[in-house]
Order: C-alpha cells, then sequence, then structure tokens
C-alpha cells in the first residue's frame, strides 16, 4: 500500500530510477484481478510516458493518460 504524498512534496516518475517531476498520469487496472471502475496510477515524466505507457498497454491495462493536475502539461 502506498501513502500519499503531502501536496508540498513533487510528485516523481515511477519508472525504476528516476527522480523526474511527474507530469502525466497513466491509470490502469487488470481486468483480472480489478472491478473495471478500479483505476490504479502510475506517475510518468516526458521521458518515461511512452514507456510506461507501452508497458501497461501491451498487456491490455492502459486505461487513460492525462497530466498531472499543476503540471506544465496543461498548459502547452
Amino acid at each position: 500500500m502506498t501513502t500519499p504524498t503531502p501536496p508540498d512534496e513533487a510528485l516523481i516518475c515511477s519508472a525504476r530510477g528516476c527522480r523526474a517531476p511527474a507530469v502525466w498520469e497513466l491509470r490502469w487496472n487488470n481486468p483480472r484481478l480489478h472491478p473495471p471502475e478500479r483505476r490504479k496510477t502510475w506517475l510518468a515524466c516526458a521521458a518515461h510516458r511512452g514507456s510506461l505507457g507501452d508497458f501497461l498497454d501491451a498487456r491490455g491495462f492502459l486505461r487513460e493518460v492525462v497530466p498531472v493536475p499543476g503540471s506544465p502539461t496543461l498548459e502547452q
């Protein structure tokens, strides 16, 4: 179980070893384990959005990709 990040701490990319700020939320679920409405979230920086998304999509888990609230991607 993960602990929610306090609002004053930057959200960090979920890619192994990456410490870059997250700008994307990759929302997913495993249909064999989770009900359809359940969403788990991986965070991604711009550099890892593709590789994390491809990993989830190849398994049929990726449901949606949205900008992290307050991230610069919302202004692009």
